[in-house]
């Protein structure tokens, strides 16, 4: 999807530790003019989101008779409330939230503090080094400490990063290879990382992935230009093999627009949920008042849970650009996403009180909480509709069902509109991926959803957990 071609260049200056305990500092200038208080964005983009559900209601009046007629008012409320309804309302509250972000301004700052960077692998030898050499290769102004922790590999990959790290030292840049005794999982490696560093700021970054040369400079910068209770920033995680097949190409654009656009919207009300561990920054005592990460399969959504059960803010930054390697193969994408699912319902069991708390983020608390039962009606329901269509009844599926997508339209039109325009100020350009986009659209949840659902009962069933894919 991209076009690098242009880096800023490398500095290697020292620089003192300016980070306050508990928060970022607020050492930038802020932009001035006319100001909207966020709360106020909130509650317009509210508003606007429920009158699209209203009118959304009463236009499926006929179609919610029909249904009730042929399989009761019950079946009718839930299959047309999770199918129209709800994903309609948050689109409409996604698209009016894009429109109205106007963060701070991300400048650059006079002194910026040491860091540790953790990379956490396991049986990564054909990604590891090129993962350490954009690390080395990271135009950071302050001191980088590597730690790479072999979480017990069975291929080359702690010989390769032990290799690499005698090539890759230089000044402002040291690379620790820890090895593990045996497997313990990623959040065992990740709390041994932890534990033999010192910084107060800590970057996670995965074994598999490829930081662009201002990542890391450009994720400190909107930590220390965030409001001051934020403990933990997300970067902006993005494809780097999308050209391999239908597959990859499919999932670029999931990236690109889904998940980033969710990420940008819910930091905008200071409660970003996931600072996933492909690449996010934490504050130490943050990590270290909730425990570190937790052992579970969802290691990264559960700490973010946390952090945010204590009142703090986890923001994201959309210029720190990592690119990573997604599956490329579907039983690889379905494991991945089924983690994912697991890891949504360890949040929801270890940190469930999260509904309960008077934050404009509960709002994504409650989101994610229709996930499972919008999976379950799309899965079993609307997939079914599908075919009952193709056999000419539209019960379920029909010329009503196909009024949510002028709002699914001018939703990917205004993503695409920011995701450029952020894109071009870098230096980078969107390539041209119709044949990808046009899969995700219209047939990417037919997969995607019903491989949501084998995570709910795997999780419900207590399967065994593993590293399984990222």
């Amino acid at each position: 999807m991209l076009d690098t071609s242009r880096s800023p260049s490398p500095e290697q200056d020292g620089a003192e530790d300016v980070l306050r305990s508990g928060g970022a500092s607020s050492l930038l200038p802020r932009r001035r003019g006319f100001y909207v208080p966020v709360a106020v964005k909130f509650m317009l983009v509210l508003a606007l989101a429920l009158a699209w559900m209203a009118f959304s209601v009463w236009l499926s009046q006929p179609w919610l008779g029909e249904l009730t007629r042929l399989a009761g008012l019950p079946f009718a409320l839930v299959t047309i409330a999770f199918i129209a309804y709800v994903p309609g309302f948050m689109n409409a509250f996604l698209a009016g939230s894009i429109l109205g972000d106007r963060r701070p301004v991300r400048k650059p700052v006079a002194h910026y503090p040491d860091l540790d960077v953790l990379v956490a692998c396991y049986n990564e030898a054909g990604n590891i080094a090129d993962t350490l050499r954009s690390l080395a290769a990271q135009d950071y102004p302050g001191r980088l400490l590597v730690t790479v922790i072999d979480d017990g590999s069975t291929d080359e990959t702690l010989a390769i990063a032990r290799e690499q790290a005698l090539h890759l030292r230089r000044a402002g840049l040291a690379i620790h290879v820890v090895p593990m005794p045996r497997n313990g999982g990623k959040a065992a490696a990740l709390n041994h990382g932890l534990a033999s560093t010192r910084a107060g700021l800590v970057i996670t970054v995965d074994g598999d992935s490829y930081l662009r040369t201002d990542a890391i400079r450009k994720l400190v910068e909107r930590f220390l230009s965030d409001p001051p209770n934020t403990v933990a920033v997300a970067g902006a995680v993005l494809v780097r093999n999308s050209r391999v097949n239908w597959l990859t190409r499919a999932q670029e654009w999931d990236y690109f627009h889904g998940i980033a656009a969710v990420k940008r919207m819910q930091s905008m009300y200071h409660g970003t949920l996931v600072a996933q561990g492909a690449f996010s920054l934490y504050t130490r005592p943050a990590l270290e008042q909730v425990g570190g990460w937790p052992e579970c399969v969802g290691e990264d959504i559960v700490v973010s849970w946390a952090l945010l059960e204590t009142g703090a803010r986890i923001g994201y930054c959309e210029e720190a650009c990592l690119f990573t390697q997604v599956p490329d193969r579907l039983g690889q994408f379905s494991r991945q996403r089924q983690r994912w699912s697991r890891g949504l319902m360890e949040a929801f069991a270890r940190h469930g009180r999260l509904l309960l708390k008077p934050r404009l983020s509960t709002l994504f608390i409650w989101w994610n909480l229709l996930f499972l039962p919008m999976d379950l009606v799309f899965t079993l329901v609307f997939i079914p509709g599908i075919v009952a269509a193709l056999l000419g009844h539209y019960w379920i599926v029909g010329m009503m069902t196909l009024l949510v997508l002028p709002l699914a339209a001018v939703w990917n039109a205004i993503i695409f509109r920011v995701q450029q325009r952020m894109f071009k100020g870098q230096g980078m350009r969107v390539r041209r991926n119709i044949s990808g986009f046009l899969f995700y659209s219209l047939f990417y949840t037919l997969i995607l959803q019903p491989v949501c659902v084998m995570g709910y009962l795997a999780e419900l069933l207590s399967l065994r957990k593993t590293w399984g894919t990222k």
